[in-house]
């Protein structure tokens, strides 16, 4: 597999947010020049270059794809909000409209990137109760899975005859707060840390995960490795229950209690007071990639009580 040098320029498309920051400080970090396309500029500051789009028109942000080495598209609204019929519209049309003027961009440059890695959801299988899915998996039902084969398709109508693509479908994402947020556990800790961390709902519902060290590696491997293409499942081979996640978290924060949360708590609370969805609480998917398994890919933190420990525990004094 190749390696990232300090000739190799990425493109990060909606790279503002948790993800996108994460992920330009890890390949900044390894050499890379890093430019950082989005709607907002980033909450924070970092060796990177800024320049500013809409997410659908054309424009002088196009320009810094020609001669890049790759393109990594994460643009989309956040999910993580009530579903209402406005929202919907804007989480499809945010991921579906930005893939598609990125292709209408590579085709305005003499010198488009060989290799387009492009952000998709795990949820695109549904929420299945206890079936373990993988990449040949059937799709799911429901809003999740219509918008990740929406964005998937925009991709393979974008993507140029010559370019190689990689489609990560993306489980929860944990990380550290670095001013941009931190993901899937900036709504989990505290809970935790205020004794109400016990299981939600059933508990049963799958809670798949990849901590941010092996998110980036994954992006990373698809940029310079020649044999990644197609679909991936981005999560750890350790997926766990609603129940065991939130366990593992009170271990971790040190909260000796966690009271539980039923299912009509939950539906209040997520609508009135975290004004969110409370489907994206109640239920889940236990997803594992078979891909990645058979080339061999090594996870960093494939145990969710290591992921947690490196990610929550105290710094130890110098």
């Amino acid at each position: 597999m190749s390696q990232i040098t300090p000739s190799i320029k990425v493109l990060i498309a909606g790279g503002s947010g948790f993800l996108g920051i994460s992920l330009a400080h890890h390949l900044a970090g390894t050499g890379a020049s890093v430019v950082i396309v989005s709607r907002t500029p980033p909450k924070v500051t970092g060796p990177w270059k800024c320049v500013t789009w809409d997410g659908r028109t054309l424009g002088n942000w196009s320009e810094e794809l020609n001669g890049a080495t790759a393109l990594v598209n994460l643009a989309g609204r956040t999910v993580d909000c009530i579903k209402s019929p406005d929202h919907c519209d804007e989480i499809l049309r945010s991921r579906v409209e930005s893939t598609r003027v990125l292709g209408q961009a590579l085709r305005t440059v003499e010198s488009p990137p060989p290799v387009w890695v492009q952000m998709s959801t795990a949820h695109i299988y549904g929420d299945p109760p206890r079936d373990v899915c993988t990449e040949s998996s059937a799709f799911g039902y429901g809003l999740a899975p219509t918008v990740g084969r929406a964005w998937e398709e925009a991709l393979r109508a974008g993507v140029l005859p010559a370019q190689r693509s990689v489609i990560l479908r993306t489980s929860f994402v944990i990380g550290r707060d670095r001013g941009a947020g931190n993901g899937a556990l900036a709504r989990l800790v505290p809970l935790a840390k205020w004794g109400l961390g016990g299981r939600v709902g059933s508990g049963r519902q799958g809670m798949s995960w990849i901590h941010e060290v092996d998110m980036n590696r994954l992006i990373e491997r698809a940029i310079t490795d020649a044999t990644m293409q197609g679909a991936y499942i981005a999560s750890s081979p350790g997926p766990v229950s609603n129940e065991e996640f939130m366990r593992e978290l009170r271990r971790a924060v040190g909260a000796p209690i966690g009271l539980p949360a039923f299912p009509w708590m939950i539906r209040l609370g997520a609508r009135w007071l975290l004004r969110t969805d409370p489907e994206l609480a109640l239920y889940g998917r236990y997803v594992v990639s078979q891909r990645l398994a058979e080339e061999r890919f090594e996870f960093r933190f494939p145990q969710l009580r290591a992921a947690l420990q490196d990610l929550l525990s105290p710094p130890h004094p110098a």
